[in-house]
């Protein structure tokens, strides 16, 4: 068995266009959420998203790529580059040994659309000879591949909202186990379309509010919806000795993993989290005398009424009595829910936290829930002396998945 660390990350999200910007924004409990500016939501019940501000896909590739890619392929190729210049792994690993674990949640949903549209308009010969491989979920992996000639294993992973935890996790299990020397993981995605908000919308999974401080409200009893968001994060997970060898600076150590599945219901999740529990147990590695107040515990925090009720039960069903020691927040109280790339980008703010001892707040949370009664960091950040980090994700079809870190 092998170590794993992490080496480089990368992120894209609402709150920042890199992992500078992100971690700044999340300590200042910055809010990404606003109207929607992609298309006219005057007709709609659901006017917010957490969008993207002033991404130009031309700054990571010409025209041509341009043409050739769905806008969550741009997203990740640029969290990752980002990712890739930050770890300086490349010319110190073999084609062979380098892998890739990346996914998304729905993949090109926006190409999907517009070239239905263009069927619907001028027939099956106004359909792009790019539509499928610009739309299947993989082609993001697949382009990063192409990219950095990455030629070690190669995997899609789409688990609906955990999957860029369980990619993190998939890939920490290969190098783990000795089938690649280092693998860039993660996820994208960008979903912000009529068609999506209103299949979301209407399935009542979306917050109708129109206040942007009071839509995505993780843990409050107000919460009536998530908020949709969009973005990328990624990795760069290293076998230690590797990392070691060429001196790589070293964020965190992966420590553990547990993906488990509730088998209950296609949307919601169960109200005995027994699956979800041991997934974070699994992630916890065999610990068991840890100081709980030394662990943050980045929840999934949705701000749907039945999620946060749930892991709120699971963090207690975990932790017993040591349960109010922890510290807990949801960064979708300002990124929104990112779907397939939450877990990636959630990693990072733990990875984050971990490095300089803050914990970013869950914001707007302002009414407490006597059905969520631990401390989730509301409103403002906190210094709290941490060596341990839970990532939890959970996802559509009873998808669970953690991942853990710890200091090095």
């Amino acid at each position: 068995m092998f170590r794993v660390v992490v080496t480089g990350i990368g992120a894209l999200t609402p709150i920042g266009n890199n992992v500078s910007e992100f971690w700044n924004s999340l300590k200042d409990g910055k809010n990404g959420i606003d109207t929607i500016t992609y298309f006219d939501v005057s007709e709609s019940k659901y006017k917010l998203a957490a969008e993207i501000k002033d991404f130009n896909p031309l700054n990571i590739m010409d025209k041509s790529m341009m043409r050739k890619t769905d806008l969550f392929v741009q997203y990740a190729l640029s969290a990752v580059r980002e990712a890739m210049n930050d770890s300086g792994i490349r010319e110190y690993i073999a084609d062979e040994d380098l892998g890739v674990f990346f996914g998304s949640g729905i993949g090109g949903f926006d190409t999907f659309c517009s070239e239905h549209e263009a069927m619907l308009k001028g027939g099956y010969r106004k359909v792009s000879p790019q539509f499928i491989p610009k739309m299947i979920y993989n082609i993001a992996a697949g382009n990063i591949a192409i990219k950095y000639n990455a030629k070690g294993p190669n995997m899609a992973v789409s688990t609906a909202c955990a999957t860029s935890t369980t990619a993190i996790g998939e890939a920490y299990k290969t190098i783990k186990h000795g089938y690649a020397k280092a693998i860039i993981c993660g996820g994208s995605e960008a979903a912000i379309n009529p068609l999506a908000v209103a299949g979301f919308g209407n399935s009542l999974a979306l917050s109708p509010s129109q206040d942007k401080n009071a839509a995505s409200l993780p843990f409050d009893k107000r919460r009536n919806g998530f908020v949709l968001g969009e973005g990328a994060g990624a990795l760069i997970l290293e076998e230690y000795e590797h990392a070691i060898r060429r001196n790589a600076k070293i964020y965190a150590e992966v420590y553990g993993y547990g993906a488990t599945c509730d088998a209950y219901h296609v949307t919601a999740p169960s109200p005995l989290p027994v699956a979800c529990s041991k997934a974070i147990k699994d992630a916890m590695n065999g610990i068991t005398d840890i100081d709980v107040s030394s662990i943050y515990f980045n929840a999934h925090g949705t701000g749907t009424p039945l999620n946060d009720k749930s892991e709120t039960i699971a963090i207690k069903t975990v932790f017993g009595d040591r349960s109010n020691s922890l510290n807990i927040s949801s960064i979708k109280s300002m990124t929104g829910h990112m779907l397939g790339a939450a877990g990636a980008v959630e990693a990072i703010a733990g990875i984050k936290a971990l490095n300089e001892s803050i914990i970013p707040p869950t914001i707007n949370l302002n009414v407490p829930d006597e059905d969520c009664d631990l401390d989730y960091t509301p409103n403002k950040a906190k210094k709290a002396d941490i060596s341990f980090v839970l990532s939890n994700s959970l996802g559509f079809g009873g998808h669970n998945a953690c991942i853990s870190f710890k200091k090095i």
